[in-house]
């Protein structure tokens, strides 16, 4: 069995992260028939998880290399995405390789051609150059002239033909200022990354569109209520100290890192979080339910999102016609210690 025992708790720890009987993972790790595929592999990605090797009979060959680029890591999100869009590959059979951009590192263009050169089936790009307008898309263009199928996580260009995935940031800004709006707030800022970016330009539209709509602002209003920053712990400290000098007593971020940054610009105030300022975030990356305090949050929806990348991808790595436009998926609200009512 290569290291996994028939009996005694090993069993038991695989059963039970796989949410399958004994007698089940008994079957598969002995390669018998009668395991639904779904269940198979399960057990299988247990074994991963729980960190065993899997037995040499179960191990199939790679049916083909999946490039996926990344930006830098340290955000939490994007080991998050990473992680599912893995596992999903994993699921199909494909080998992932990760190739992250590191500041003075190798840029997205630079990766791809390295990853060409390894002969990769299609490539995933999480939240690269496609969501920078001021960037040239003519480089998907000629990817796809070259026969590259790719999937593009987190940004969106009509011009380049290919399947998008994001979530939907306008209605993620709805659900954060109606909650905020509910417990009595009527100076919400927005603290946000810098507007050559298609998801800061859409959370900007729909908080400006949520303010209109909850608290009667006009446009222009509303911008002065949004700070354009990095998106970064200092990035949203620095936005979020200046909306709260405006007068803020609420703020929306635009990532979970940019939130943390608001709750120490509010600290270095004197003002306590959630007694005088509530903070948003956006993301809920793992973590953040045990920050102090647990953040309330807008969370993207990961698995869906990377299932539904992996799933396009592989229709056009089958040579089947997919549908080049965006699939939007909305994400959900997670209130947690961070935001509270007003003070009167």
């Amino acid at each position: 069995m290569d290291g996994v025992t028939e009996a005694g708790p090993r069993l038991a720890d695989i059963a039970s992260q796989a949410a399958v009987s004994e007698a089940t993972v008994s079957r598969v790790l002995n390669g018998r028939p009668g395991v639904a595929d779904p269940t198979r592999q399960r057990v299988l990605a247990a074994l991963d998880v729980l960190g065993w090797e899997r037995p040499a009979r179960l191990r199939q060959r790679s049916a083909g290399l999946i490039g996926l680029v990344t930006p830098e890591l340290t955000n939490p999100i994007f080991p998050a995405f990473a992680q599912a869009v893995e596992q999903v590959l994993a699921g199909h059979g494909y080998t992932p390789v990760l190739c992250t951009q590191l500041p003075g590192g190798a840029t997205e263009d630079e990766l791809v051609e390295q990853l060409e050169e390894r002969g990769v089936n299609g490539i995933v790009f999480l939240s690269g150059l496609h969501a920078d307008t001021a960037a040239d898309p003519a480089r998907y263009l000629a990817l796809a002239e070259r026969g590259v199928p790719f999937v593009l996580v987190n940004g969106y260009n009509e011009r380049i033909r290919a399947p998008f995935v994001s979530p939907d940031d306008r209605a993620a800004m709805a659900m954060a200022v109606g909650h905020l709006a509910d417990l009595g707030h009527t100076r919400i800022g927005l603290a946000v990354g810098p507007p050559r970016y298609v998801p800061s330009r859409r959370k900007a539209e729909g908080f400006t569109a949520a303010l209109g709509e909850r608290l009667g602002l006009g446009p222009e209003e509303a911008a002065a209520h949004i700070g354009h920053t990095l998106f970064s712990v200092e990035g949203g400290q620095v936005a979020a100290g200046a909306l709260l000098d405006r007068g803020c007593t609420a703020v929306v971020c635009a990532s979970d890192m940019m939130a943390l940054g608001a709750v120490r610009a509010a600290r270095e105030r004197g003002l306590g979080v959630p007694g005088e300022v509530s903070v948003v975030g956006f993301d809920d990356s793992r973590l953040i339910a045990f920050t102090d305090p647990p953040l309330t949050t807008v969370r993207q929806p990961v698995r869906a999102m990377a299932t539904a990348a992996v799933a396009a991808l592989l229709e056009e790595i089958r040579g089947h016609p997919v549908q080049h436009t965006e699939f939007v998926f909305r994400p959900e609200l997670v209130v947690r210690g961070s935001t509270a009512r007003v003070r009167d």
